[in-house]
Parts: structure tokens; C-alpha cells; sequence
């Protein structure tokens, strides 16, 4: 059995035990969330909402909140005397997907 859900702008497909990475939501460690925005569906059959499906809910525990490693971007134009270098750390939510209610 497996979901595909919405959260913060992007798409997952998950299934119980499935450990994910959101973006950060302030949550305590062992907290309990549900997620309705459930686009799909499929516990032996695939049931696909417009744009949810209704009644379907995912429910997942939080592990812990962090930060990701650094991406670094570098850009250099030759010739121009031209550099720019950014670093980027995305804070996230992990968690747990505990069970999938159809």
C-alpha cells in the first residue's frame, strides 16, 4: 500500500516506515501529524482524487529537526573578473510514516 502526497509545494510517494524530509515546521520530537493533502491512493486498487482524495489521511511522527550540509554555487565568468559564491543550508522536519488510511 502506498500514498502520494502534497507537502510544501512538492510531491512524495510514501509508504508505512518511510522516513522523509520535509521543510521545516516547528514541531516537537514525537509529535504527531496528519497530512490530508493525499493526491493517490493504492491499496490494491488505485484511487486517484481531483484533487484529493476524500477520507484519505497519512499520519507520520516526528523524528527530529536539522539542518542539511552546504550547497555551494559558484559562478565565474573568465576574462570579466567576474565571481560570485552563495552557500545554501536547508532547514527540515524528519519524519516517520506511521500509517496510511485510505
Amino acid at each position: 500500500m502506498y500514498a502520494i502526497i502534497k507537502n510544501g509545494g512538492k510531491q512524495y510517494k510514501v509508504q508505512e516506515g518511510d522516513i522523509l524530509l520535509f521543510d521545516k515546521m516547528s514541531l516537537e520530537p514525537k509529535a504527531s501529524i496528519e497530512i490530508k493533502e493525499v493526491l493517490a491512493v493504492n491499496a490494491g486498487e488505485l484511487k486517484v482524487g481531483a484533487p484529493f482524495v476524500e477520507g484519505a489521511v497519512v499520519t507520520a511522527e516526528v523524528i527530529n529537526e536539522g539542518r542539511d550540509k552546504k550547497v555551494v554555487t559558484f559562478k565565474k565568468r573568465r576574462r570579466k573578473d567576474s565571481k560570485v559564491k552563495r552557500g545554501f543550508r536547508r532547514d527540515y522536519t524528519r519524519v516517520r510514516i506511521t500509517k496510511i488510511a485510505a
